[in-house]
């Protein structure tokens, strides 16, 4: 006990020329960035997905003294599994670590990113963020028509013969549409009961309002129980935690030249295949403008 007691006391009297980190005056709240949609990407426009955050989430937790970890989200949201295995790493990394979550929404947190604002104790807006859109969409286009025009023969061969449902190259049928919706009210039902699970103890809106699949500023998401409170994370930490809170950023580690997405590189092979690759692009891009264009963004 002697020993630990000195111990304390020469702590306390290094501190001045301690690290920062080191300092126990010194507040550590870690941060980490979720930008960007979720699980519609490319190799030129990485998205976000349970593989490309979960080093930088494990790492965040891991830090030392940390007082709580912060969220810096900016998403208008993709696929809803992807969304959901981010929550809930989140979730099960904060009970164990027994550290809060706190989340700062920039931008947008919308569908998907708003289900990751979820999986914080507390969320913060920025006073022109856009919040919610509790819904879920399916979107495509058909092309049975123009294939038509063109005079071209498609041939598909399946064992299933709902294998081709919603294939948009072949007429829409009244059935795949009603089994699609069926399974869309499905998804929007879990999705429902997790914002519900995680802020029922202060949505004031109906609940008609709120999983319409709308979305709202800041000011009228605090008003239905989306968000906490309006600021920014430089003012709401130094406000909770002293002016000397530290918040370093928390990245996974680069691999070779840097790389920090796996599987993202150079593009090689054949003038077809990297053809092809450019295709692929373009359309990852289209979906990527489509979800932040419903927000003005």
């Amino acid at each position: 006990m002697a020993n630990a007691s000195l111990f304390t006391q020469l702590r306390r009297h290094m501190a001045p020329v301690l690290p920062a980190s080191l300092r126990e005056d010194v507040a550590i709240v870690p941060v980490v960035r979720l930008t960007g949609t979720i699980g519609i990407g490319s190799p030129l426009r990485p998205a976000l997905t349970l593989a490309s955050v979960a080093k930088s989430l494990d790492k965040a937790f891991a830090v030392k003294r940390a007082k709580a970890v912060a969220l810096v989200i900016n998403s208008p949201g993709g696929s809803p599994a992807q969304s959901h295995l981010i929550y809930k790493r989140i979730r099960d990394l904060a009970a164990e670590k027994q550290l809060p979550v706190l989340a700062f929404v920039e931008d947008v947190a919308a569908s998907g990113g708003y289900m990751l604002a979820c999986a914080a104790d507390e969320i913060v807006a920025d006073p022109f963020s856009i919040l919610g859109s509790i819904g879920v969409v399916s979107a495509g286009f058909g092309f049975d028509k123009a294939l038509g025009k063109l005079g071209i023969d498609r041939r598909v061969y399946t064992a299933g013969e709902r294998k081709v449902m919603l294939d948009p190259f072949q007429p829409e049928k009244e059935e795949d549409v009603e089994r699609l919706k069926s399974l869309q009210k499905d998804i929007h039902g879990v999705f429902a009961g997790l914002v519900r699970s995680r802020r029922g103890d202060v949505l004031t809106a109906d609940e008609a309002t709120l999983f319409s699949g709308e979305f709202w500023g800041a000011e009228q998401s605090q008003e239905f129980g989306l968000v906490d409170s309006i600021g920014d994370l430089r003012s709401f930490l130094r406000s909770r935690y002293g002016e000397k809170v530290m918040t370093p950023l928390i990245q996974s580690g680069g691999g070779l030249f840097g790389r920090r997405t796996p599987g993202v590189g150079a593009w090689s092979g054949s003038a077809a295949a990297i053809g092809a690759g450019l295709a692929d692009e373009l359309v990852h891009v289209a979906e990527s403008r489509a979800l932040w264009g419903r927000f003005g963004l």
